[in-house]
């Protein structure tokens, strides 16, 4: 709701996995030390996420391989103008998908993102120590599995038997097995080759693997730019998948101010782009070196929130999370309100409608 590490087979990583998480993946994954690829490091000497170097606080935000209000806001240098004025610096730290940024913040490192629903569940599985502070978006477009060109599979029940693309303990795993097991298939019944999107691109297409499930902008791009088909949906299955702005806990309690000011400026980006739609595109564009008819078309899919955690929202993540569970994806039944904070979003809305 969304880091590139080494392959994980002897050979090229293509090699098959089962569908369940070993609870062994997730404590790899939570380990301080097990930073990846796909993470841009912190600039050498900075103080560590949400602690104090001199006299400013610093604030560590993640930003994935995605487009939408944090890049706008990031190119625009919001976060750092907001911060400043606070008293406080920004550092930036990439992601290609979810599941990094928890281990991030397991050590300290992170203090805001956004991700995907799997992610989020995962970390809660494995007492991470964050809150769910804002609703990002429904996900009902943002997950999708995808077919190269000309491939003979039309429906999801044709995976079986199929090598699919995916990183694992992404929104984008989740909404496939989701997927396959509405269509009345089993997990055993696919092949999931673990990849990041740096490495599914090629893997995909080269037929290297049957199809991919991935999120935007990686949708679209295949779509538009490699003729590649959509298989299936969000929407189409009608399976809600919704992403969340995370808040590392410690962070949050000590700062709520600074918090409360995060969620406010990423407000000011979401609705500047909204009204802004084709200077968006280009700085977008610009900043991903991507077409801009793909960057539109990519914003016409998605609607970003920055929004309460209504229960309609909290139902489909304890959905979620009870899948997870029944399919062994994690090991203890979880309650997914114990992670969710609206006072800090309830506050940025009130305090941004009367224009403080």
């Amino acid at each position: 709701m969304k880091a590139a590490g080494k392959r994980h087979s002897a050979a090229d990583g293509r090699g098959a996995y089962r569908w369940a998480l070993p609870i062994a993946f997730l404590m790899i994954l939570l380990l301080p030390g097990c930073i990846g690829r796909g993470e841009q490091a912190l600039t050498e000497g900075a103080a560590p996420a949400g602690k104090s170097g001199k006299d400013k606080v610093t604030v560590s935000i993640g930003i994935q391989q995605s487009l939408g209000p944090l890049l706008i806001a990031r190119e625009k240098k919001w976060f750092e103008e907001a911060f400043a004025e606070a008293g406080a610096e920004v550092k930036w730290q990439e992601f290609q998908s979810g599941p990094p940024h928890f281990e991030s913040i397991t050590a300290g490192r992170l203090d805001f993102g956004i991700v995907g629903n799997g992610p989020v569940i995962a970390a809660q599985a494995g007492k991470v120590e964050f809150k769910e502070i804002a609703v990002s978006g429904d996900g009902k477009k943002g997950n999708a599995i995808l077919v190269p060109k000309g491939s003979p599979l039309k429906t999801v029940k044709d995976l079986k038997g199929k090598r699919i693309a995916v990183a694992k303990g992404s929104s984008g795993w989740i909404f496939l097995y989701r997927a396959i097991v509405q269509a009345g298939l089993k997990p055993d019944d696919i092949k999931i080759v673990q990849l990041q999107p740096d490495e599914a691109r090629p893997a995909f297409q080269t037929g290297a693997v049957d199809a991919w499930a991935v999120w935007e902008p990686f949708i679209t791009n295949e779509v538009v730019a490699g003729g590649a088909s959509v298989l299936a949906d969000g929407k189409q299955l009608d399976l809600l998948g919704p992403g969340f702005i995370v808040a590392r806990s410690e962070f949050a309690q000590e700062h709520p101010d600074l918090t409360v000011l995060f969620l406010k400026t990423y407000e000011k980006a979401r609705l500047w782009l909204t009204e802004h739609e084709e200077e968006a595109v280009g700085i977008l564009a610009r900043a991903k070196k991507l077409n801009p008819d793909i960057v539109r078309q990519v914003l016409d899919n998605l609607e970003p929130m920055n929004a309460v955690i209504t229960p309609q929202f909290v139902e489909a993540q304890q959905s979620t999370a009870d899948f997870m569970l029944s399919q062994d994806a994690i090991k203890q039944k979880i309650d997914v309100t114990r992670v969710v904070d609206n006072s800090f979003i309830e506050q940025a809305l009130k305090q941004a409608a009367a224009g403080k």
